[in-house]
């Protein structure tokens, strides 16, 4: 009787919701007033976009969902949580998620904490060459990850330029102050690529701040240093914390670069491991699931945060 009143309460839904649904696609085909010929405007300009997250989002992303609960290699069928039981159970995927995640953190950090000062100098400032700055410092982004490592290795490798004039004026060995294909080279690889996003987005967010109070400020006798701290920062704040959550999602996604440079194991060079012959497709799908439940909470999260500051 339970499920007979199940099954009878669902049609009930689905014939009270049909007359809405028809509705609706009548007022898109056939407008009459404003407000119906608004509504299918935003119908219409959303279609595309609408479309491209079903076939190239929610599409490949049940299924991934479904290869990482499936009991069978490379075809999805049965459930099976084994494969998230692995990835959180087995301590070496707990320690490529902490260095996912400290080698993320620590770039972020640093590389808004360099485009701060950056955006600063290009909008506050009138730079000699202020359009080749604004070129070098863009530059980056258009490099992929495997040319802004392999020009890591080009500067700081054993073979490498700074590598090779630093070891003239100290007299020592190049192998001694090469540090390329280590982890701090990863972590310069990584700010290398992630400042120019930053300031990016600084730059835009300078573009809001109120110079009349900056002026007010420095007329009171204010420092600049105290104009930045009291007046400019508190404006800028949002757009650092756009700046934090666009770099740490770069960061997260970085692969390129990881390829060139495999001194740490983070999460997507061991996603790319564990497709390849002889690993386990059920873990790569767990482990693609899971990195995308993290960051699309942490940018919901992020994003609120933002609109918080900016209500404020």
């Amino acid at each position: 009787m339970s499920d007979r009143h199940a099954e009878n309460s669902s049609l009930s839904t689905v014939r009270a919701l049909t007359p809405r649904v028809v509705d609706a696609v009548e007022t898109v085909a056939n407008p009459v007033t404003e407000r119906e010929r608004e509504y299918r405007r935003i119908v219409a300009l959303c279609a595309p976009f609408a479309a491209l997250v079903l076939v190239a989002g929610l599409y490949p992303l049940s299924e991934v969902v479904r290869i990482s609960v499936s009991t069978a290699q490379y075809r999805s069928v049965g459930f099976s949580l084994d494969a998230y039981a692995t990835l959180f159970g087995d301590p070496y995927y707990r320690r490529v998620a902490f260095d996912s995640l400290w080698l993320t953190t620590g770039t972020t950090l640093v590389s808004v904490g360099l485009a701060v000062p950056i955006a600063h100098a290009l909008e506050k400032y009138d730079l000699p060459g202020e359009d080749l700055l604004v070129t070098l410092v863009s530059f980056p982004i258009s490099l992929p990850g495997i040319v802004a490592a392999f020009m890591i290795l080009v500067l700081f490798g054993n073979n490498g330029v700074v590598t090779a004039v630093a070891a003239t004026l100290t007299g020592s060995r190049p192998t001694d102050l090469a540090f390329a294909v280590s982890v701090p080279g990863l972590f310069v690889a990584f700010v290398y690529s992630m400042v120019p996003r930053a300031t990016l987005i600084l730059r835009g967010t300078y573009a809001e701040v109120d110079s009349a109070a900056e002026e007010a400020a420095q007329a009171l006798g204010a420092t600049p240093f105290e104009t930045f701290r009291y007046v400019t920062l508190p404006q800028i704040r949002p757009g650092i914390t756009g700046a934090l959550i666009l770099t740490f999602r770069t960061g997260l996604a970085i692969f390129g670069t990881l390829v060139v440079i495999q001194t740490l194991v983070v999460w997507t060079l061991q996603l790319s491991r564990e497709l390849g012959v002889g690993y386990d497709v059920q873990v790569a799908g767990a482990m693609a699931t899971v990195y995308f439940a993290f960051t699309f909470l942490f940018t919901v999260v992020g994003l609120r945060y933002t609109s918080a500051e900016v209500g404020i």
